[in-house]
């Protein structure tokens, strides 16, 4: 029952951090995710028999970068948000390649944008006044 009563608390506290959460800090959990994912399935195709496991987190950093893409107003946005969806999308492409080909290759190269992304994603932060947040 305690055991219970704990998870309760944690399950209330993680549901709490994305529900209080102002919109730039969830963007920067979304990239975290993303990153997060890409680097458990590195770890799985390092094991490899656990393509099962390498394949559930890519799908995952997938669905990830389809919720970044339906966070953009290309109206607002203009050039620069249909820039970031053409990145986003290239980003699950090199995903699909990467489950297919297991290879982790192309991780590194979805890796290596979204932490630039993240990267810019706080310095905007900081620049807005909300660096103190993050």
């Amino acid at each position: 029952m305690v055991a219970m009563t704990k998870l309760s608390g944690y399950q209330a506290y993680q549901r709490n951090k994305y529900e209080t959460a102002s919109p730039h800090k969830l963007i920067l959990l979304l990239y975290d995710g993303v990153l997060a994912n890409i680097h458990h399935a590195r770890n799985a195709l390092d094991h490899k028999e656990q393509h099962a496991v390498s394949h559930n987190h890519m799908l995952k950093a997938q669905d990830i970068l389809y919720e970044l893409i339906s966070c953009l107003n290309e109206n607002q946005g203009g050039e620069i948000a249909r820039n970031l969806k053409q990145i986003y999308l290239y980003c699950i492409q090199q995903l699909t390649q990467a489950n297919l080909q297991k290879d982790p290759k192309h991780l590194d190269e979805v890796e290596g944008l979204v932490q630039q992304l993240r990267s810019a994603w706080v310095e905007i932060g900081k620049d807005v006044g909300l660096g103190a947040r993050i």
